[in-house]
């Protein structure tokens, strides 16, 4: 059977989608009242199905992590496209949801890791790091200035050390001393999070 001219070309070879919505947001607002990620933005959607939607709309069977105990991200993330992944170590911190996200995708070729606060991320950066992804152990992630923006991709070869993650220092040190593949980028969304209220403007 020939396929539709101009039909999306289908890729059982990339990476897995991982969106990280395991926070506590404690800068956005200490008392913990409001979360961060089902704050709406400017067009009525929330960040979390901003983040959620982009990401699978990338990379189909896209998984987000969070904390047990929030239903109503949970039904944001699922309706933004994400399968959805209750961990209870992700209270430890960011870390701990990567290590839970990777255990749970035994079968990934690699992973693309996004964070769901960071609702501006260009469904074509992430394309192009996942794409990016060649070998197993491939590290890529968008680059401007000096500075490395997300999503981070990880070939499968690091499956064990991301599984030796812990706490809330996410992949940080894996990168600090790892050769990373630089996608040169000028797309603001790579590096623009939610931190405070203000940000959401």
């Amino acid at each position: 059977m020939t396929a539709a001219p101009n039909a999306p070309l289908l890729r059982t070879d990339l990476p897995t989608g991982i969106l990280l919505a395991a926070g506590f947001g404690r800068r956005f607002d200490a008392a913990g009242q409001r979360n961060k990620l089902l704050e709406v933005l400017p067009g009525g959607r929330s960040v979390a199905w901003r983040s959620a939607r982009t990401l699978a709309a990338a990379l189909p069977e896209s998984i987000a992590v969070i904390r047990p105990g929030n239903p109503a991200l949970a039904a944001e993330l699922r309706r933004g496209g994400c399968r959805v992944l209750e961990a209870p170590e992700a209270e430890a911190g960011m870390g701990a949801a990567l290590r839970a996200a990777v255990a749970a995708t035994p079968e990934a070729r690699g992973w693309v890791v996004a964070l769901a606060d960071m609702p501006w991320l260009p469904m074509e950066l992430i394309r192009a790091v996942a794409l990016t992804i060649t070998t197993p152990d491939t590290i890529a992630a968008p680059w401007r200035n000096g500075q490395r923006g997300h999503p981070v991709g990880f070939g499968a070869a690091w499956r064990d050390a991301l599984l030796a993650l812990d706490g809330d220092e996410g992949a940080r040190a894996l990168l600090n001393d790892k050769p990373v593949t630089r996608i040169l980028t000028e797309d603001e969304g790579a590096f623009r999070d939610i931190d405070t209220p203000a940000d959401l403007r």
